[in-house]
């Protein structure tokens, strides 16, 4: 009698067992699935771009200098420097056939395929998911504030991008805080636009909190303009080369998430030079 308890006993034990191993085994399963759906709309984002680039976007050697703006040219003199060309060329005509919200191409020296066309939307939701050829994905688009001049004219523009697992978008702007090697191999990032080529000296990168005054927006030069940008220098947590600045810079604020909800990470330029599209 104790043998056949035993033997009932034991096969459900191994009933169990099996259920537990059968449950794990359909748990792993949907995670793969999941996985693998993230990261094939991750593919399907990533070929998009890749595509629009090849379209749009021409390399270049940058061997020749340009003529800074008069209210750039004492920056440019006191640096003693010539600025060089942007390293590539947009044909704006073949992006607004596609989407005519396109503002403008970002393309940020220091990071490996951070090149993307830049739009602005009716708000700021409308291409949280929305890639460049107006397709649902959790890539999104990089666009500027609903708010903001479509020109870059304002004093703080602000420019958000998703922060890719795959490291698309805004993936690697994270390197900035994460390693002082990305700022020293270059503290440039271009905006190309129909009308002007902007070239930004990264002045801070920081976290931040989502409602936080570093996403104040300013039209015009103030003394709390003033007041904002000493206060962002001072957030920086990598070690910059700014000089002074004044309420007559321009900026622009690169954001993207932590994967914190309360948390954004935020690398920010001033504008060098600005040069006039032939």
């Amino acid at each position: 009698m104790a043998k056949q308890t035993h033997k009932r006993q034991r096969k459900k034990g191994n009933l169990i067992l099996t259920l537990v191993l059968i449950a794990a085994i359909a748990v792993f399963c949907f995670a793969a699935y999941h996985l693998y759906n993230i990261y094939a709309e991750y593919k399907k984002g990533t070929d998009e771009y890749h595509q629009i680039e090849q379209i749009a976007v021409t390399e270049r050697e940058p061997d020749s200098t340009i003529s800074p703006e008069p209210d750039t040219a004492d920056t440019a003199a006191s640096n003693n420097t010539a600025e060089p060309t942007p390293p590539i060329r947009v044909d704006f005509d073949a992006l607004k056939k596609i989407n005519e919200d396109v503002v403008g191409w970002i393309y940020i020296e220091a990071l490996d395929d951070v090149s993307y066309p830049v739009v602005q939307g009716k708000d700021n939701e409308t291409y949280l998911h929305t890639t460049f050829e107006k397709k649902k994905n959790s890539a999104g688009s990089i666009f500027i504030d609903c708010k903001n001049s479509r020109d870059f004219s304002d004093c703080n523009t602000l420019v958000y991008g998703h922060n890719m697992k795959n490291g698309s978008m805004f993936g690697q702007l994270k390197k900035f805080i994460r390693n002082q090697e990305t700022y020293e191999k270059s503290k440039y990032f271009w905006i190309l636009t129909p009308e002007k080529n902007y070239r930004y000296e990264i002045i801070s990168a920081y976290t931040t909190q989502v409602d936080s005054d570093t996403y104040t927006l300013f039209q015009e030069p103030s003394d709390a303009f003033q007041r904002y940008l000493e206060t962002i220098k001072s957030k920086s947590e990598i070690s910059t080369d700014a000089t002074a600045l004044t309420s007559k810079d321009r900026v622009v604020t690169l954001s993207t998430c932590t994967g914190s909800d309360s948390d954004r990470l935020v690398v920010q330029g001033k504008q060098v030079n600005a040069e006039a599209v032939s």
